[in-house]
């Protein structure tokens, strides 16, 4: 049976080693303290702490042991927690101490599902604890004096949920923030570098018979309009190619990236190679046919050189689709600018690779 959603830990693997961790911590100190402390007590004492240290070393060796997805499927971490309160209560009892210092270990189960457990878990572990802290209270102290107790120990555990929840929530923001920042260019919105190369080598797993597309952009003439005009409006320019790409190809469609510089990039899986040549085309128009608004007043106009590339191959490396792109984008540019240029299939490719290796080398003299 699988651990609900909610009640799973936000990284099964930093909890699975959290988990191994303060549970071998644990049965040492029940260990010790059984040895310093209870060594005149009744069998009964000592054995009960002798199964609280087994039940914890199990503990530890199953999370030290499963894989973080199956510690997380079977709520170990969840366990954790409401092993812990289970465990204080039970020596509580068998010791019968209900005195501040016994009561303030229900705080490390809190801590610790507050540390690894969604807002749920720590809820439910925060309410677990405060219910095996009434049963020691109420079977140990007069009814007033648990009362009080109680309410004052139970108002700090779920003070400390609540700042945990609200700390945590904080930190994912701040992680989701992060990640987005590493897989974003912050210039123009699009993805970057790196996330282009992760969906081209991811794209090997998704082929499908219409194959994958992939079209390289450059701006013609980037540099004298750096130099003209300052890099201000330079950055502006590539916002603006940006935003014409949004308005061309959909992204649920296609992944866009800022590869670099000026070079734009669009992968489309699943397209087949004359729908490929179409949004290039249209892409390249519309660049044309929307000049840039400059600050004084003016329009820019503008232009692209469109590099095309389509493979169906299982077999082909999608980096040497990359390649065929890059090449046909240079044709584009010394045919002229401003145009797009298809990259030759890879079986024509690969004829020509094959008939210049056959061909004689050229005198020289």
């Amino acid at each position: 049976m699988e651990m609900p959603a909610a009640l799973r830990a936000r990284d099964p693997g930093a909890a699975a080693h959290s988990s191994t961790l303060i549970l071998s911590v644990c049965a040492a100190v029940v260990a010790g303290f059984a040895l310093a402390v209870q060594h005149g007590a009744g069998v009964a004492v000592l054995a009960a702490h002798a199964v609280v240290v087994a039940v914890l070393l199990a503990g530890a060796a199953a999370c030290r042991l499963v894989t973080p997805e199956r510690y997380d499927r079977l709520g170990l971490g969840m366990s954790t927690a409401l092993g812990g309160v289970v465990a204080i209560s039970a020596l509580n009892l068998v010791t019968r101490d209900a005195s501040a210092a016994a009561q303030a270990f229900f705080v490390f189960p809190v801590l610790w599902a507050g540390s690894h457990l969604r807002p749920t878990g720590i809820a439910v572990a925060t309410s677990v604890a405060v219910g095996g802290e009434a049963v020691t209270l109420f079977v140990l102290t007069p009814p007033a004096g648990a009362l009080v107790d109680l309410g004052t120990f139970g108002a700090v555990l779920a003070v400390l949920a609540v700042m945990l929840v609200r700390s945590g929530r904080v930190q994912e923001r701040l992680v989701d923030a992060l990640r987005e920042q590493a897989r974003v260019d912050a210039l123009t919105g699009l993805v970057n570098r790196r996330v282009f190369d992760e969906a081209l080598t991811g794209g090997r797993s998704r082929r499908t018979a219409a194959g994958t597309a992939l079209l390289l952009l450059d701006v013609d003439t980037f540099k004298q309009i750096n130099d003209a005009h300052g890099h201000p409006v330079g950055d502006a320019v590539l916002v603006h190619l940006a935003g014409i790409l949004r308005e061309q190809v959909r992204s649920a469609d296609a992944v866009l990236s800022r590869l670099g510089g000026d070079e734009l990039a669009v992968l489309l899986p699943d397209c087949p190679p004359s729908v490929a040549a179409e949004r290039a085309g249209l892409v390249h128009d519309a660049v044309r046919a929307t000049p840039l608004p400059l600050p004084d007043g003016t329009l820019l106009a503008l232009s692209v050189s469109v590099g095309v590339a389509h493979t169906t191959d299982q077999a082909t490396d999608l980096h040497g689709l990359y390649s065929a792109a890059d090449q046909a984008l240079y044709e584009a540019k010394r045919a002229g600018r401003g145009r797009v240029a298809l990259a030759s299939p890879p079986a024509a490719r690969a004829a020509v690779a094959v008939q210049g290796l056959r061909e004689p080398a050229p005198t020289v003299g």
